[in-house]
């Protein structure tokens, strides 16, 4: 396995597999935020001190073997070009943070890119679990049996009373992110959530775009995650965001079911206009693109368009970001380029849905 396997294919292995309420729930994540005793924390750390952490990391954990998962193999950003580290960034592999700031950063991927662990991030150790679907309780699971088989091997700073250690306050107890990516075009359109996102936020969740903290939601796509990590359990801290998930879901299929109902021939042509842009347009940016995928994703699911996998939408809004188009083209690409080679892959991964 080699840093170009990773970043070869748009759509990792385990975005292929289907997921409960994966019409709506893309994906859900659980990450855990550690830190390793007796080791200063990356943000204070020096370099010197840095590079101690991912040696040690690296005889710990790299080539290692978790359950099912085969051996983790660990990159060193340091070593990975500019927009190597994009791309690795757009599939949600590293974080925008590590691949930009981090002193001596590394991620150690499992084979099917469903397991990250990000190394001196803004923490010593960033454990990421992703499953298709609404399945953060399965994601827990894995999360914590990973987290428990590299606490054999190291020794986490941990308080009895604050628990575990973290860079930033707001991570300090369980040390846990949880977090699903939502499509939730009915109630964008429907102009529901500028109603919805205040009362999330006063449930103590936080509302941000599909690459995190400073993202912007494009195509309707909403990353949504507890705030609170200390004083509740990690069980707690997942159900209270399973329950508020559930009540979207249930909101988002009404608010489709009641589009189809008082507005069908509008809906209709508004997917239809965006199916014909993304088949014949020469040149789209980023953003429009990722508006009329949202739309086209609507019509699959709705059934207003037939003959188009649902996939389209996770495959496309990676595949048309500016990293993988310029490692596809093998060189970097001014932005009009860019708006030209986006349309063209759109117009053949079109192409290839109708022939098949």
């Amino acid at each position: 396995m080699s840093l170009q396997r990773f970043i070869s294919e748009a759509i990792s292995p385990w975005m292929k597999k289907e997921g409960p309420d994966s019409d709506i729930v893309l994906s859900s994540r659980i990450r855990f935020a550690r830190n390793l005793e007796d080791y200063p924390f990356p943000l204070v750390s020096n370099m010197d001190e840095s590079k101690k952490v991912i040696t040690y990391i690296d005889e710990q954990l790299n080539g290692k073997v978790y359950d099912h998962f085969g051996p983790f193999e660990l990159l060193y950003i340091d070593e990975i070009k500019a927009n190597q580290k994009r791309v690795l960034v757009e599939k949600h592999l590293i974080s925008p943070h590590l691949a930009e700031q981090s002193k001596h950063g590394g991620v150690l991927l499992s084979e099917d890119e469903s397991v990250s662990i990000m190394v001196n991030e803004e923490d010593h150790l960033r454990i990421q679990c992703l499953f298709p679907g609404f399945q953060l309780n399965e994601g827990l699971v894995l999360a914590s049996g990973i987290d428990d088989w590299i606490e054999e091997k190291v020794t986490y700073a941990f308080d009895e009373k604050r628990g575990y250690l973290t860079s930033c306050p707001t991570n300090v107890g369980t040390g846990l992110r949880a977090s699903v990516m939502m499509h939730l075009p009915a109630l964008v359109i429907t102009q529901q959530m500028n109603r919805i996102l205040p009362a999330i936020n006063q449930l103590g969740l936080v509302v941000r775009g599909i690459y995190g903290e400073g993202s912007e939601a494009l195509g309707n796509v909403f990353q949504i995650s507890n705030q609170i990590t200390l004083g509740k359990s990690e069980e707690d801290i997942v159900e209270d965001l399973r329950g508020v998930v559930m009540q979207l879901v249930q909101q988002e299929r009404s608010a489709r079911e009641s589009l189809l109902q008082t507005s069908k021939l509008q809906l209709e042509d508004r997917v239809y206009r965006s199916y014909g842009i993304l088949a014949y347009s020469r040149t789209i940016e980023s953003k429009e693109a990722t508006q009329r995928l949202s739309d086209v994703r609507l019509g699959i699911d709705l059934n207003l368009i037939e003959g188009v996998s649902a996939n389209i939408l996770n495959e496309l809004m990676i595949l048309t970001q500016p990293g993988f188009l310029q490692q596809f083209a093998g060189e970097i690409l001014a932005p009009e380029q860019r708006d030209e080679r986006r349309a063209a892959l759109i117009r053949e991964r079109i192409r290839l849905e109708n022939e098949s």
